[in-house]
This record gives C-alpha cells, structure tokens and sequence, in this order.
C-alpha cells in the first residue's frame, strides 16, 4: 500500500511540475558527479538515500525531512561497468530501507520477503581505493532505520558511543 501512496505522489508531483531533477546537469557548471539525497522519517527514525529528487519532494509532503545532499556518485549510465553498484531493498513489513553493493545479500534479503527496488533506485559509487568511506553502522535496538549510512566520522563515532555497532565502509563516495 505504501508503495501505490508514493508512486501515485510521485506520479502527481511529476505531472504538476514539482519535480527536482537530481540526474540534471548544468550547462554552465558541467557536474563530474550526481547527487545522492538523505532524507530523514521522524516518525521511524529512518534515513532514505535517493538519487532521485523528486523521491525527496514525495516524501517531504509526507512528514519526511530534507537532510540535503548525503554524498556525490559518478555521472556516467547504466550499466555502470567498471563501479560498484549500490541496491536499494525494502521491508514492506517493517517499512524500512536496505542499501548493499553485495549481490549476495542483496539476494539473500529478498529470499527472506525484502524487494529490490528496481532500477531507479540503483546507483554506482565510487571505485576501489578512490572517493571517500561511507560507513555502515548497525543499531540492534531498532526495528526500523537499523542501519544508517554517513560520510561523516564525527556521526560514526556518535553513533557507536550511543550504542550502534560499526560495520566499516560500505562503499566509497565522493564529497563534491
């Protein structure tokens, strides 16, 4: 149900114009890397990751907040050869979002009742040994949001004082 709701709200938002375009480039400023949104749920205490802009402005209509831009990906199209791909999975039951580079969990997850969300919500991240970590953290305490993803050190460790448990690098990313 929740899945009709947002593709009728994104579908609305599409039709009417209040689309924000995060695949758009600039003429004047040739953009090297895409953006990857966060946005953050009050109500669950999860942080959704989307390359999509018009995702944020869907979810901002419903409660979600803005948090800006998490990271930068590079610009270049499927079927992104040669870079990692994250993939974005999500629990209808728990109503909570999943991202992995590993084909193997991601397969797993949706063995268990998880759903890949396609295509649009698949994204490349940054090669080996170039960009810069994204952490995975793990809170065992959560039954939504139990993981976050963050650039940020300063959050990572915030995190793990306030009792998540690290999980290291996720993938790599850009700043800018």
């Amino acid at each position: 149900m929740k899945k009709i709701v947002l593709g009728t709200l994104a579908a609305l938002a599409f039709i009417t114009g209040g689309v924000i375009n995060a695949h758009q480039v600039s003429a004047d400023t040739a953009q090297l890397h895409e953006r990857i949104f966060r946005i953050y749920n009050p109500n669950t205490g999860e942080h959704l990751l989307t390359p999509a802009g018009w995702e944020v402005v869907v979810l901002e209509k419903a409660g979600w907040k803005a948090e800006g831009v998490a990271f930068y990906i590079p610009l270049t199209e499927p079927p992104y050869s040669g870079y990692p791909v994250v993939q974005r999975l999500y629990n209808a039951n728990a109503g909570d979002h999943h991202y992995t580079t590993s084909n193997f969990e991601a397969t797993s997850l949706v063995s268990v009742g998880w759903s890949n969300d396609g295509e649009a919500f698949t994204f490349p991240v940054a090669k080996a040994k170039t960009g810069v970590p994204v952490y995975r953290l793990y809170n065992p305490n959560a039954k939504v949001g139990s993981h976050h993803f963050t650039m940020s050190s300063y959050e990572r460790d915030s995190l793990i004082k306030a009792g998540w448990k690290n999980e290291g690098i996720a993938f790599n990313a850009y700043t800018k």
